[in-house]
């Protein structure tokens, strides 16, 4: 992998990755909620407000997924120091902060009909919403040093220590007595009817890619952003430097 820690590299690569993710996914997106909204029957208990399932579970995925990448990304960055981590972790930030807002907002839409309220201070959601403030003060943070010229190393072990949340979020129906439902997926065994996990899955595959596009994109703005900035800087040093004059005196050009 430390071949593509070169930018000439991984641009040639996200050339064609970027339009081939973002196609595929947008096609299994919309192909798995189009099956969920007509084809899939409703659930016994929760009736037609289980279709939301094929948007709050890969959003919730993503949303966590999004920090564990951002995660390994800061740790490749610290580890060895390459520059394209940071710029893959600042990508992945805004994406899986879009993600946890949605997973959040489809979390409360369908826990009204069957909860009876928006809103509990339940472990799941609690630690989802945690996640989300910890994007923004990610974000928030890789921009501020990136403005003012300060190490990226702060927001990577920002990343590193919101890791934390991740194992929490997991665990958290298991360990607390909780109105969110236990696990439904597991390793190795699955508690969903096959009627509607086949376009679950179908809806996670798509989302992800999703993600990825987005993440490449954003990766290949930032690198674009990055160049233009050192061609500005060397061009601005290039206009301060001092000419010599047919005297043979120095002058500067300003």
């Amino acid at each position: 992998m430390h071949i593509y820690a070169n930018p000439t590299r991984f641009l040639s690569l996200a050339k064609w990755l970027t339009p081939l993710c973002l196609w595929t996914g947008l096609l299994l997106s919309l192909g798995a909620i189009g099956w969920g909204l007509t084809m899939v029957p409703a659930d016994r208990l929760m009736g037609d407000s289980v279709r939301i399932l094929f948007i709050h579970v890969p959003s919730a995925w993503l949303g966590m997924g999004g920090w564990a990448g951002l995660a390994i990304a800061s740790a490749a960055l610290l580890i060895w120091k390459h520059p394209l981590a940071g710029i893959a972790a600042r990508a992945m930030a805004m994406p899986g902060l879009v993600f946890t807002a949605i997973c959040l907002a489809t979390g409360s839409i369908w826990g009204r009909p069957t909860w009876g309220t928006w809103w509990v201070w339940d472990g799941r959601l609690t630690s989802m919403l945690v996640l989300l403030f910890l994007y923004a003060g990610y974000i928030a943070l890789a921009q501020a040093t990136a403005r003012e010229g300060g190490s990226p190393k702060i927001a990577a072990i920002f990343g590193l220590v919101g890791a934390i949340n991740i194992p929490i979020i997991n665990r958290s129906v298991v360990w607390w007595n909780s109105l969110h439902q236990p696990p439904s997926i597991t390793v190795g065994k699955s508690a969903i009817d096959p009627v509607f996990l086949w376009p679950l899955l179908a809806a996670v595959i798509g989302f992800s890619l999703l993600f990825g596009a987005v993440v490449l994109m954003r990766m290949r703005a930032l690198i674009a952003e990055a160049q233009v900035e050192a061609r500005l800087r060397r061009r601005a040093l290039d206009d301060d430097a001092p000419v010599q004059t047919a005297s043979g005196q120095m002058a500067g050009t300003a």
